[in-house]
């Protein structure tokens, strides 16, 4: 059995305890597993990302060298309340006054 007849038949398994085991879908399971191991066969191969991983991959030329450059930061988007619509003034804000403090 090749690798993707056992792949197509993982597909078939899943599938079939994904809908409650239910019987005389075989053929109807079977063609959705054959689809979909034929579609990740043609599908272009990633490298697996560690889940939650934030690391920045380094360049090789860096590693060589010893010298590793610093991740950049990303830029920050301007707030909501910053944005002026086109054709209006931006209202000038008024200094807020000091509070008193609470009578004892």
């Amino acid at each position: 059995m090749s690798t993707d007849d056992k792949r197509v038949r993982e597909f078939a398994y899943q599938i079939w305890e994904s809908e409650g085991k239910p019987e005389g879908q075989d053929a109807r399971h079977w063609e959705m597993a054959r689809k979909l191991a034929e579609a990740e066969a043609l599908a272009p191969k990633k490298l697996p990302k560690a889940a939650g991983s934030k690391t920045v991959a380094k360049p090789a030329v860096a590693k060589a060298n010893g010298k590793v450059p610093e991740p950049k930061a990303k830029a920050k988007p301007a707030a909501a309340s910053k944005v002026i619509p086109p054709g209006e003034k931006a209202a000038e804000k008024k200094p807020k006054a000091a509070r008193k403090p609470p009578a004892v």
